[in-house]
């Protein structure tokens, strides 16, 4: 099983930049996919990036593309997501999440991923 821990929300104003990182507390397999996703209240969860471990191919969320990039560090086996020009509409709580058996179709799902983290709090003030 593997446990993942996100890190660096916070409460920022509109314009400025936030740094999320997911460590991985047990070993990632060379197939599996690691993600971001986000949820604020009374919305769906919603994919922001994810990356297949191996190739490291990614995706991300229509409405971050251009603002957020996603990046990975093999050895440290972290996630680390860069939030650039954050908007109101990105505060939500953010969460990490592993996918055993990935594909680039599935991977922007939430419901195929198989452990989650306990989530960050993101807010963005105008």
């Amino acid at each position: 099983q593997a446990h993942v821990v996100e890190s660096g929300g916070g409460t920022v104003q509109a314009g400025d930049s936030l740094t999320l990182s997911c460590a991985a507390s047990t070993f990632i397999y060379a197939n599996d996919a690691i993600g971001w996703f986000r949820q604020a209240p009374a919305q769906e969860r919603e994919v922001v990036a994810a990356i297949r471990w191996r190739l490291g191919d990614k995706i991300y969320g229509d409405s971050v593309k251009g603002r957020f990039t996603l990046s990975r560090d093999v050895a440290k086996e972290t996630v680390v997501l860069q939030m650039n020009s954050l908007k109101p509409e990105d505060t939500a709580v953010y969460y990490c999440a592993v996918d055993r058996s990935p594909t680039p179709t599935t991977m922007k799902n939430a419901h195929n991923y198989d452990y989650w983290g306990q989530g960050t709090q993101v807010t963005i003030s105008s």
